[in-house]
């Protein structure tokens, strides 16, 4: 005799796996607009410290300090409404620390890709470090 489960189905896909397949999707995107990969999933030290998804390369030798969100609909404004003034904040800061550790200060920018349902957004300079 069957009995049956009362445990809830298991998920099929965990934030953390949605996540890394929308940096995975990104990161394809970029390279095919001709940047190149530094560094995937920089994070700061220390308290307060920040990370950043992919750090890219583009052909003239500005650094690239990526943000990748991900959002399964635009009910709630998007991936795009999700990036407050405190995360580009700690963004920032962990981009500082990045180039506090480089001998020589490259050009630099602060870009945001978005992955939604409708196709993958790429978004130069969205913000500063200002």
């Amino acid at each position: 005799m069957d009995i049956p489960s009362t445990k809830p189905p298991l998920k099929t896909s965990t934030t953390k796996q949605a996540g890394d397949a929308a940096e995975d999707e990104a990161q394809r995107y970029l390279q095919k607009q001709g940047l190149r990969l530094i560094q995937r999933n920089y994070r700061s030290p220390g308290r307060g410290g920040g990370e950043i998804d992919l750090i890219m390369g583009t052909p003239d030798g500005t650094t690239v300090f990526v943000e990748v969100r991900s959002r399964a609909s635009s009910v709630h404004g998007g991936a795009a409404a999700s990036i407050s003034y405190f995360k580009q904040r700690r963004i920032v800061f962990a981009a500082r620390h990045y180039l506090s550790r480089l001998q020589r200060t490259p050009p630099c920018r602060f870009d945001v890709v978005l992955v939604e349902p409708s196709g993958v957004q790429w978004l130069r300079a969205a913000f500063d470090a200002g």
